[in-house]
């Protein structure tokens, strides 16, 4: 915006203060003409009033009274021209601007007022040039930060330099932040949990708000009607027209970064399904050329099978393993695994991972993990169902269990993942693999081995086959179905839950084992449902 004294520069005598001091450096918003009395009503606040003075010319009292009026709308200037109405400055005008603060310039006889506004309008128009300069070059240096590697840091590098400030961008996945300079990290915080708020709340608008006594103004960055991420600006200095324009061009920039990654993430997903559904049905060659063709990596060697059940986003899931896996089956290298593979089929709410036995990641210390599913209850931890709720445990010798503190866990999750096999042996075994990941409670993580049931199974099942009094049999197979609900396995055998209680009561004291262990239920369950 142009201030008075750049006006005064551009006049010079044409429009010189009245009292000869130095010129304020107050903004003015325009230069407005009147010869009313009152000329608030057609003003905004801010303009450079020009008047001849014929408003002034009257009882004394007029004078002060004008000058309050345009103070009160904060008018910007008041310019006296001299030759048409007043051919000297009145002596109460200057004392009442004075008084009211109200900045008096003059315009010389001789000079029109039409000069004044020119005078103006050429600034503007020298301005608006200047700043549009500055923004196409910093949207040509935005363009190129685009085109780059590292493209989200460089983008936002270049806007938080043109803006003198900082620039960050929070995606709405929670994955890791974008900031520049790297020394204010400690905005991340509140800046997460802001851009939180504003995607629960579905805002697609820029808001503002304080952090750390500093304003910041966050855009969502949109893909479709949903927000991908948030951009956040902490500018050094107030924002003009030409600004905004670069953050909203930066805006656009990220939006089609956004759009062009899931774009590809859902191709990646689709191709390495159509690889995956290869290696499930046992066309192994076929699949590792077809891998070979579109860049995937397949296990040079053994791999392991992870079924997973759980959401509608397998992604969201594969996130929320990748520490518990390793936790809980004392296979370090698992989250590592789960995240490097690209080898993924879903089919509703089950999905499939072939991970790389073999691989070398993890960062788990094998002496402070604490496998919670252990085969056949070798020491570990987990989790038994007793009455619909869930306990934890720990294991010692075969077929004990000492109820411990209970655990809450992070997600609803359950899993089954496989000893190390061939790709080859994966057709003969995912069927079991998937029977077992649908029988599983919430929760669950199960560890099994390829081809191999616990060796009390056999056991297990003649001594339920033994028993004449009852079908003990299909009492415990209509009970694994059910997980554990009395009412649904009842209706389905026919009898009171009462009858279905007394039941399993006696066919849990022919095992020696307690069918609510997954590790149990898992192995009765193969064992049975082809009975």
């Amino acid at each position: 915006m142009i201030s008075l004294a750049q006006l005064h520069n551009q006049l010079g005598n044409d429009l010189r203060p009245a009292s000869g001091n130095t010129v304020a450096q107050r903004k003015i918003s325009g230069v407005h003409i009147s010869e009313l009395e009152d000329p608030t009503p057609y003003l905004e606040g801010g303009e450079l009033l020009l008047t001849t003075g014929i408003p002034l010319v009257g009882p004394a009292t007029r004078v002060p009274a004008y000058v309050q009026r345009l103070v009160d709308r904060d008018v910007a200037a008041l310019g006296l021209g001299l030759g048409a109405g007043v051919d000297h400055i009145p002596p109460a005008l200057l004392d009442a601007c004075r008084s009211a603060g109200l900045a008096l310039m003059l315009v010389p006889d001789g000079t029109p007022f039409m000069k004044v506004s020119r005078a103006y309008w050429d600034l503007v128009g020298r301005e608006g040039q200047a700043d549009l300069a500055a923004s196409l070059g910093t949207q040509t240096a935005l363009a190129r930060a685009a085109a780059q590697p590292d493209a989200l840091a460089s983008v936002i590098k270049a806007l938080a330099q043109a803006l003198g400030g900082w620039a960050a961008y929070v995606p709405a996945d929670n994955g890791e932040e974008t900031l520049w300079p790297e020394s204010n990290r400690a905005i991340l915080g509140p800046l997460r949990v802001e851009a939180s708020r504003l995607n629960m709340a579905a805002t697609h608008s820029a808001a503002t708000f304080q952090i750390h006594g500093t304003d910041v103004v966050e855009y969502p960055v949109l893909v479709g009607r949903r927000a991908a991420g948030f951009l956040a600006i902490g500018a050094g200095r107030k924002l003009t027209r030409a600004d905004r324009q670069v953050i909203m061009t930066v805006c656009v920039l990220l939006s089609l970064k956004a759009a062009q990654s899931q774009e590809k993430d859902a191709m990646a997903v689709a191709l390495g399904s159509a690889v995956t559904k290869l290696f499930l049905s046992g066309y192994v060659e076929a699949g590792r050329a077809q891998a070979a063709d579109l860049g995937f990596t397949v296990p040079p060697g053994p791999v392991r099978v992870l079924m997973v059940r759980g959401s509608d986003d397998p992604t969201a899931d594969a996130r929320a393993l990748e520490g518990r896996l390793s936790r809980e089956t004392g296979w370090t290298a698992a989250g590592a695994a789960l995240k490097d593979s690209r080898l993924l089929h879903v089919e509703g709410t089950l999905a499939c991972w072939l991970l790389d036995a073999e691989h070398h990641g993890g960062t788990t210390d094998p002496a402070e993990t604490s496998p919670s599913f252990n085969r056949w209850g070798t020491e570990g931890s987990g989790a038994v169902a007793q009455g619909g709720r869930s306990e934890s445990y720990t294991s010692g010798k075969q077929g004990h269990r000492h109820p411990t503190e209970r655990r809450s866990p992070a997600t609803d999750v359950a899993a089954v993942i496989s000893r190390p096999m061939s790709l080859v042996r994966v057709r003969e075994e995912i069927g079991e693999l998937t029977a077992l990941a649908r029988r599983l409670e919430p929760h669950q993580i199960v560890e099994v081995a390829a081809g191999e049931l616990d060796p009390r199974v056999q056991e297990w099942v003649s001594a339920l086959r033994g028993y004449t009094r009852a079908d003990l049999v299909s009492t415990v197979r209509a009970y694994l179905q059910h997980r554990g609900q009395w009412e649904g396995a009842a209706r389905q055998l026919g009898v009171h839950r009462n009858s279905l209680r007394h039941r399993m009561g006696i066919a849990t004291a022919l095992l020696h084992a307690d069918p609510d262990d997954p590790d149990v239920a898992a192995n009765l369950w193969l064992a049975l449902r082809s009975e």
